[in-house]
């Protein structure tokens, strides 16, 4: 399995695409936004045409008024790897979403189901008393857990109370995570200037492909404007342009700037949470990494049912 991440706007499906048809693969999407459904252009989802009738699954899978998380990709994406290589053909993951491949690789703890009634109680507790009992409960996961962080510490007790035992002890537990494949992770590294160059290119590219028609086409069609779909990087800001809340400049201004905080983070994430991964210095569509990219994958096939000699490098 051949999984292609990167930054926001770095050429991951192309990259992609390359890879796949020089090799005989299906491509997996790997991005939280493009699985829901009219969310097209905001995302930048390949259209159909521009797919080089190479299949791609995980794309418009899901209403935009339902939540898709994370355990909910992992699930599907194992049926997918494992029916492409049932039929001999390579898997090929793209996408940025980093926890989706954390996930889909490693397993996920989801805990207990969310108990409105017992998270009204702990709310209502007096100010610092969370921190208190999860300590008394557990002192492993308050050590991990900021004193102020309300949120997650109404989810901890909330998971302790209802399953009866520590938090920590339900983490360490097996988790069903991805088997019998040896990944290749291929995280797409260019230089910062140059990728946040090219996601304000792009951004403004979008109105110009015509972002704010599909906005206005969702609305008309009845999805709510507090969809979880329309929580998609700039989707906010164009139903903003749309109702006279903010002007086109400064929404693209301000989803460039949210669009290279996000890029930032990706970088931050993926250094710390794939270390295996192998960084190519540059954007998916240049020949020299598109070569590099060739190179690798081909050496994964050659090894095939051998140890693996992959040399982790930066390329």
């Amino acid at each position: 399995m051949v999984a292609i991440a990167g930054p926001t706007a770095s050429g991951k499906t192309t990259l992609a695409l390359k890879v796949a048809a020089e090799f005989g693969g299906e491509v997996v999407n790997c991005d939280s936004q493009q699985v829901y459904r009219g969310f097209d252009i905001g995302t930048a989802k390949l259209p159909l045409a521009e797919r080089g009738g190479i299949p791609h699954h995980l794309l418009d899978i899901q209403e935009p008024t339902v939540a898709f998380s994370a355990g909910d990709f992992s699930r599907l994406a194992r049926a997918s790897i494992n029916e492409i290589s049932g039929r001999g053909r390579l898997p090929v993951l793209a996408g940025g979403t980093g926890f989706y491949l954390k996930t889909l690789l490693e397993g996920i703890f989801e805990g207990p189901r969310r108990d409105p009634e017992l998270r009204h109680r702990l709310r209502k507790r007096p100010p610092g008393s969370l921190h208190r009992i999860l300590t008394r409960l557990d002192p492993a996961a308050a050590a991990r857990i900021h004193a102020h962080d309300e949120q997650k510490l109404v989810r901890a007790l909330e998971v302790i109370i209802q399953a009866r035992q520590p938090l920590t002890h339900q983490l360490a537990a097996p988790r069903d995570g991805l088997q019998g494949y040896a990944p290749l992770i291929l995280f797409l590294a260019p230089p910062r200037e140059e990728l946040y160059e090219r996601i304000n290119r792009r951004t403004r590219q979008l109105y110009d492909d015509g972002w704010l028609d599909e906005v206005a086409a969702l609305r008309a069609a009845g999805v709510p404007g507090d969809a979880p779909a329309f929580t998609a990087h700039g989707y906010r800001e164009t139903l903003a342009v749309l109702e006279g809340r903010m002007t086109l400049a400064a929404a693209i201004a301000h989803i460039q700037q949210i669009t290279r905080n996000y890029a930032k983070r990706q970088f931050t994430w993926f250094r710390n949470q794939q270390p295996e991964a192998i960084h190519l210095a540059g954007f998916g569509d240049e020949p020299r990494i598109q070569g590099a990219a060739s190179a690798l994958v081909g050496e994964l096939l050659k090894n095939r049912g051998e140890s693996s000699q992959l040399t982790r490098n930066n390329f």
